[in-house]
């Protein structure tokens, strides 16, 4: 059952009342703490509003705030509401803070006690500053996520999309005429829920004379392998007559003439004679050994 406007108003306005009554009860007795740490008459009314104010402003950045600000806001609500639960219960415990008779800085009669209690009360109004700022600031900076506008019946519409599309075809269908019939076609149904019409009786077609195929005397191929004759082609041999060593050899030194003898490498000499790369070395190795002796020669 869900509330109207009047009654979530009606819920609201009785929760600001309850709020507003706590208050005041907590009110009295963080007065009265603020008074006993130190605090002068008017920081000490101001203090229950540093401590419940900053619980209500972490309340409302819960309702705002989403994933890991949300749980920051909560921590931040959790720990000043048992902050204050302490400090309520010290003040139940301790008569002397109702009167105020009690010495200033004293909530306890075990020092270690008293010291976690003074420094409970004094820094929770510097930690309103620190983490209302805080929350203030994540909840000016919040984006909401943006509503998605798929439609609530989605799942409806596409089972009927696809009925439809299933159920569509069958509608537009009908039989194949088959030749030669030599019995009455069936009425084919059109649709599920469509009334069936009368169908019309198709004269019989004769069947087209086939067409003989000729057949025509094909060679048969040969399977006996073939021999290898190991003969080349008279145009793939080479008509330039062959070259003995000595004529190479003269060629070489004719092309080579001028030649200084870093030029004179088996690469240069074979495109120069035009031979293979084994008759290129020997060529360049007997050149360099002519030049190198008649080198000696003419020192000598």
């Amino acid at each position: 059952m869900r509330l109207r406007g009047k009654g979530r108003a009606a819920l609201v306005l009785a929760l600001v009342a309850v709020v507003g009554m706590a208050f005041r009860v907590s009110w009295n007795a963080l007065r009265d703490i603020a008074g006993a740490v130190g605090a002068d008459e008017t920081a000490a009314t101001l203090y229950p509003f540093v401590v419940d104010g900053l619980m209500a402003l972490a309340l409302v950045a819960t309702l705002v705030l989403a994933d890991r600000d949300r749980t920051f806001a909560l921590r931040v609500l959790g720990a000043y509401t048992a902050a204050s639960l302490v400090l309520n219960y010290v003040h139940g415990l301790v008569p002397e803070l109702h009167g105020r008779t009690v010495d200033w800085g004293r909530l306890a009669d075990w020092d270690p006690a008293n010291w976690a209690l003074v420094l409970l009360a004094t820094s929770l109004p510097v930690g309103s500053i620190y983490f209302g700022s805080d929350l203030v600031a994540k909840v000016l900076h919040h984006r909401p996520a943006p509503i998605s506008t798929a439609p609530v019946n989605a799942e409806e519409s596409t089972e009927t999309a696809s009925k439809r599309s299933t159920v569509d075809p069958a509608e537009s269908t009908q039989a194949p005429v088959t030749p030669n019939a030599t019995a009455l076609p069936r009425p084919v149904a059109v649709g599920f829920l469509k009334s069936t019409p009368p169908t019309k009786l198709l004269p019989s077609i004769a069947p087209a004379p086939a067409k003989l195929i000729e057949r025509r005397a094909v060679a048969a191929e040969s399977t006996r392998p073939r021999r290898a004759t190991g003969r080349v082609p008279a145009a793939a041999k080479s008509t330039r007559p062959k070259r003995t060593p000595e004529q190479l050899l003269a060629e070489a030194r004719t092309a080579t003439a001028d030649w200084p003898d870093a030029k004179v490498t088996a690469e240069g000499i074979r495109r120069a004679v035009r031979t293979s790369p084994v008759n290129a070395r020997m060529l360049r190795d007997t050149l360099l050994a002519e030049r190198a002796a008649t080198a000696a020669e003419a020192v000598g």
